[in-house]
């Protein structure tokens, strides 16, 4: 696993998130293409994975190099999902489940306040670890 995967851990949206329900990021921004990649496989791929491929389709590294590549761009240090603004300006938590997998929950469903309240979504009573999101602004009397 890369330091920049979770394992049973929910990351909420930040305080200062500006909507109250998951949205679709716009065009081809970095938020619309980790959108697209978990929404398209939910719990299919890692935190890893997902970072690297956005960051490999948007350098355009061929398919062939990108093993290499791969560990070259975890070599150095990288900021994890936290840092995204899928839960920093879009609404969306990310839930991580024990395999580091990933799957998107809007902030207006229940799933979300389940995962909120650290447990599991579908009522299974298990815990999960809750993270905020990065604010997007410090707060004031900082």
């Amino acid at each position: 696993m890369e330091p920049v995967d979770y394992q049973d851990t929910f990351i909420a949206a930040a305080e200062d998130c500006p909507v109250d329900r998951g949205t679709v990021p716009p065009g081809e921004t970095i938020a619309a293409r980790t959108f697209r990649l978990i929404a398209a496989h939910p719990y299919r791929h890692t935190s890893g994975d997902i970072i690297f491929t956005v960051w490999a389709d948007r350098t355009a590294i061929p398919e062939a190099v990108r093993p290499d590549a791969r560990r070259a761009f975890y070599a150095t240090g990288r900021a994890c999902l936290r840092a995204s603004d899928l839960g920093r300006r879009y609404g969306w938590g990310i839930h991580a489940d024990s395999a580091g997998r990933l799957a998107l929950v809007g902030m207006e469903t229940e799933a979300y306040a389940e995962f909120l309240a650290g447990r599991r979504s579908g009522g299974s009573g298990a815990s999960v670890r809750v993270v905020k999101a990065m604010r997007r602004s410090r707060p004031r009397g900082s």
